[in-house]
């Protein structure tokens, strides 16, 4: 950090991409950085580099960052491409997508708000989607299942079989990261479907409770403080939530007229909103 120099540098070729972010976990004395990508979930040694430990099978593509809590660490994720989801076939892509008419789709023929997620799916980093991309995504696909984990501490290696707590398949989130607060796990999933869980032992207080007037998409992820988890939807309207509870009690809501795609951040006593237009800052008196 004094100087800038590089550290340590730990090569993922098995790993095509992911859109989540890094965590940090203390495991069992030992500082980790725990990250997805291509239906792997990894963890390395902070201080070198080395890779400490893998579970396999969770989500192909991931947009997704784990949280911690209680020693254990939680990671969930859904994509296209499993089995409640199937992706669409190469034939039928094409025909949607090949402007031009050359058997490839460019990036510039995908629609701008599209064009991340489908640089993601570009296997072979050439610039286009081709065939062959297709195929090397439907071999990662049938290695992959969108599942939440709950990783126990302790584990090296693969610890697939060995270290998971329990795993739950219901109504997972897209691109919001779960929130782990005051001993409870929730998620939000497209259509403003809460689910929360005994972090434990996995099972649901609730699952797949919709949040009334605001059921559109999710990009930002749920926050939490003073007993009150804040979820913003893609179209722009934010709802405050009760902590807790048998099922999500809504205390306010405000629609700000402008897409929201970054996460609340709160700071002290008080939260910032970013939308596509603006950026606010609300203090409690």
């Amino acid at each position: 950090m004094e100087t800038g120099a590089t550290v340590w540098e730990t090569p993922r070729p098995e790993a095509a991409g992911s859109f989540g972010s890094p965590v940090l976990w203390q495991n069992e004395g030992v500082d980790e950085v725990v990250l997805a990508g291509s239906a792997q979930l990894k963890a390395y040694d902070l201080a070198t580099g080395t890779e400490r430990w893998l579970v396999t099978g969770v989500t192909n593509t991931v947009c997704t960052t784990p949280v911690v809590g209680d020693g254990m660490l939680f990671f969930t994720a859904w994509s296209p491409g499993q089995a409640d989801a199937p992706r669409q076939p190469w034939d039928k892509f094409l025909a949607a997508n090949d402007k031009n008419g050359d058997g490839e789709v460019s990036l510039e023929e995908i629609p701008v708000e599209r064009r991340d997620y489908m640089r993601g799916l570009d296997r072979t980093r050439d610039g286009k989607l081709t065939k062959e991309d297709w195929e090397l995504l439907k071999i990662g696909d049938a290695k992959a299942e969108n599942v939440l984990v709950a990783v126990k501490p302790g584990g090296h290696g693969n610890i697939s079989e060995t270290h998971i707590a329990w795993k739950y398949k219901r109504a997972l989130p897209y691109v919001p990261s779960p929130l782990f607060y005051e001993g409870r796990l929730y998620f939000l999933r497209d259509g403003g479907l809460l689910s929360s869980l005994n972090p434990k032992t996995g099972e649901p207080y609730y699952a797949q409770e919709r949040i009334a007037g605001a059921s559109g998409s999710y990009y930002a992820s749920p926050v939490a403080a003073d007993g009150r988890i804040y979820v913003a939807s893609l179209q722009g309207k934010l709802s405050v939530i009760k902590a807790g509870g048998e099922k999500p009690e809504i205390l306010h809501q405000a629609d700000f007229g402008a897409r929201i795609l970054a996460t609340p951040a709160l700071v002290g006593d008080k939260v910032y909103l970013r939308t596509a237009t603006h950026l606010w800052a609300f203090e409690n008196r």
